[in-house]
């Protein structure tokens, strides 16, 4: 097998792709010691083309395919799919429209975040070769071993796509999958501004001080990160942003103590740099500090209690439906939904609310009871009798 490595080959690759219904894709990439991930290769395949693109060569170009991935008439279908489109989107290129298999497979019934090789069993009845499993995919040349390996990713998936797809349609949960589509190929998923990097943090405070603090480190560690391609954590651990909001250290000595920065931190660029930019949100921390919104009422006592309910309902009704119960409510949402009748969660919205939030709300209201039959739990409307006059 031979891959693409020069604009012409990719040019006519993508002619020979253009009308398709749709275009099967994976990626290989490596982000261990890098901040922005190294895209080593690409596999696409159509019913009737395929191939594996070769991004690292010097002789190709990847516009073209870069174009197809924009085209709204071709469907674009991939497995597991969040860091490809976060790589894509780097590209400038969102995969859209997009079909993930794996999500597909949550609602179809299939488990709880399906691997590629167990949904390829369940459907084609095909044990994937896994020998080229840990290749170092920046190495070249690439072995005819590994370039079939890869290749096979997207050959399955073009295959079983129909197949699910289908099954979806036939159940009527194509608009399910359409959902969590719409909520992937969102940019802001992937937004890699360094001012918006606290918001993928949790800030325990919530005082102008603390809040002016931990916004500057956190964009400070994310422009380190970007500037010199390594990871965040190689920067300043997520733990140690929290310390630094809280202690806000202005000088070497105060950024000596903290625990979460290690030791000779100060004396280096990043403690000098990383103590400006503290000393300069605190000039007007009212000013720089960003807006958290803190919508959740205070748990209520029995809280608790009421999310292990929840849980059982939950795991009830993705039973009941066929759908892995991660699709329809996370513990975040159970944990909101104890304490808020109006929680603003999913799970309270569109067809998560036909399959489990109404009753989940019924539960709390004491309208239905979790009843134990044998080993499996029934949902059972509880009925009231006439008030005592």
């Amino acid at each position: 097998m031979t891959p693409i490595t020069t604009t012409p080959q990719l040019i006519e690759f993508c002619e020979r792709v253009r009308g398709a219904p749709f275009l099967a894709v994976d990626t290989e990439f490596m982000r261990e010691t890098t901040y922005w991930p190294k895209l080593c290769l690409i596999q696409a395949a159509t019913p009737d083309a395929e191939a594996v693109i070769d991004p690292l060569s010097p002789d190709l170009d990847l516009e073209p395919f870069l174009a197809v991935l924009r085209d709204p008439s071709i469907e674009k279908v991939l497995h597991a799919a969040r860091q490809d489109v976060e790589i894509f989107c780097n590209l400038k290129a969102i995969p859209e429209p997009m079909f993930d298999t794996q999500i597909a497979g949550m609602a179809a019934g299939f488990g709880e975040q399906i691997a590629y090789d167990a949904l390829v069993r369940q459907m084609l009845k095909v044990d994937l070769d896994k020998s080229s499993r840990f290749t170092d995919w920046a190495r070249r040349p690439l072995s005819e071993a590994q370039l079939t390996y890869a290749l096979a990713d997207v050959t399955h998936l073009a295959t079983l796509y129909p197949m699910l797809r289908a099954r979806l349609e036939e159940a009527g949960r194509m608009d399910w999958v359409a959902e969590e589509m719409k909520a992937m190929t969102d940019p802001a998923l992937y937004d890699v501004e360094p001012e918006n990097a606290w918001k993928r943090l949790k800030p325990r405070k919530h005082t102008a001080k603390y809040l002016a603090v931990f916004r500057a480190v956190a964009a400070w560690r994310e422009r380190t990160a970007q500037n010199r391609d390594q990871p965040r954590g190689r920067i300043l651990k997520d733990d140690a942003i929290d310390e630094l909001a809280g202690q806000a250290p202005t000088d070497a000595v105060a950024l000596d103590r903290l625990r979460g920065v290690q030791k000779g931190y100060s004396g280096s660029k990043f403690g000098s740099e990383l103590l400006e930019v503290i000393r300069e949100a605190l000039k007007d921390p009212e000013a720089y500090s960003p807006v958290v919104q803190r919508d959740r009422p205070p748990p209520s006592p029995a809280a608790g209690a009421v999310v292990e309910l929840l849980k059982v309902l939950l795991k009830a009704r993705a039973e009941d439906v066929g759908v892995a119960s991660k699709l329809i409510a996370t513990v975040s949402d159970l944990e909101r939904i104890a304490n808020d009748d109006a929680a603003d969660v999913g799970a309270l919205q569109g067809w998560r609310l036909d399959a489990f939030g109404a009753d989940a709300l019924k539960l709390k209201q004491g309208e239905l009871a979790l009843v134990l039959d044998g080993t499996r739990v029934r949902v059972v409307e509880v009925r009231r009798g006439p008030k005592a006059g």
